[in-house]
Order: structure tokens, then sequence, then C-alpha cells
């Protein structure tokens, strides 16, 4: 059985926590009732109990090869494209090694396609975005009481989106507040704005695609 595959790691685990993993199979049967969403580069998922990253690794694939099919024939167009669609997925999980094990997961998805395009004209900037992104927007989380299990602070998820061609803008939101004015799993409407909800929790400045590391600063 495949790594993807893979249904349950531990009887104890299911006990606890109820962790029973979907099969690749019915991952993509689901997708493809959503099919034109998985294929538009910018459309948000979000996925409140990811696991490893079953569905998420799924929508990744599928968005990387739609970035390949429009935008391999220019380095620095399939980079923004592709830091794009990884901006574009969020995952929540209680257990820290899901948590890990779905960043790690992703960013070796998007490493192989960059990789294999791109060879040693890579850049470690464009790698670092993407690991950025993930750990903004794979979190350790209860979703049901929308706090870190560990340290009872909020989820806060970050919103990003392009501007201007290789700027991105990013805004910080409480997921309870999503979820609880909108009524539904909906981050972020089409136009880019925040879907039925307050103020973000922090603004921040323009910043290059390459740089998303320094959005802290």
């Amino acid at each position: 059985m495949k790594k993807s595959e893979k249904q349950v790691k531990s009887k104890k685990r299911v006990a606890d926590h109820g962790e029973v993993y979907t099969a690749e199979r019915e991952v993509n049967a689901m997708l493809d009732l959503v099919k034109h969403e998985t294929e538009r580069i910018e459309s948000r998922f979000l996925e409140p109990a990811c696991g490893s990253g079953n569905f998420l690794a799924e929508v990744l694939e599928r968005k990387l090869n739609i970035v390949k099919s429009r935008y391999a024939k220019s380095q620095i167009e399939y980079e923004r494209y592709a830091v794009l669609a990884v901006s574009s997925i969020y995952g929540i999980d209680i257990l820290q090694d899901n948590v890990d094990e779905c960043r790690s997961r992703l960013f070796e998805i998007f490493n192989s396609h960059y990789s294999l395009l791109f060879k040693d004209k890579c850049r470690d900037d464009c790698r670092g975005s993407v690991e950025y992104l993930l750990a903004r927007n794979i979190q350790l989380g209860d979703a049901l009481d929308y706090t870190n299990p560990v340290t009872k602070q909020p989820i806060i998820f970050s919103e990003w989106s392009a501007v201007n061609g290789c700027m991105l803008k990013r805004r910080d939101y409480m997921f309870r507040f999503l979820v609880e004015e909108s009524h539904q799993f909906v981050l972020f409407n089409d136009e880019g704005n925040a879907a039925a909800i307050d103020e973000p929790v922090k603004d921040f400045p323009l910043i290059n695609f390459l740089r998303l590391a320094d959005a802290e600063q």
C-alpha cells in the first residue's frame, strides 16, 4: 500500500483522535466534483483536519500541473504562479507530527516539480518563500474550538493576494471570525477580499514573492 493510501497509523490514534486517512481513490473522486476549482491556480482550499495532507497534496499536484502547462517556458513566471498556488492551500491538524509531515510533503511536491523543470537554475529564495508559506498556512490547531491545542492561542491565517505582478499582499485574520461570520469554510472571496469579516488582525506592506520570509519584519 502506497503512503498516500495508508488510512490508519495506529489503533491508539484512531481511539484518541478519530484519525483515519482518506484513501487516494476517494480523494480524487471527491476533488473531481470540484475539478474546475482544483485547476484554478488562485482558488483557495482549506482542510480543517488535514492529517499528513492527502487532500492538500493532490490539490497542489493539480495546481502545479496547470502552472507547468502555462508557464514552464519562463522561470520567473513559473516561480510566481507556483508560489501563488502554494499560498492558496491551507490546513489545520491537532497533531504536530501530522502538521510537520504535511508541510514536508507539500514542499517536496513543489520542489520535485521545480527541480525537474529548472534543475541547477532553481533559486533558494523561491524555495524559502514556499517553506515560509507552508509554515504559515499549515497550522497546528483544533478546528472545532479555533485554537492551538498547546498554546490555546487563536488560529490566525494569512491571506496572500497577488498585486502588480511580482508583489504579494499579506493580511492576517482570526480563523474563528472567518468561520463564524461567513458560516462556511471559505476564507476569502474571488476578488481577493475578506468575505463578510471585519478588519484584519494585521496588515502587511507589499512584498516581492521571493522575499516572503521578510514579511514578519
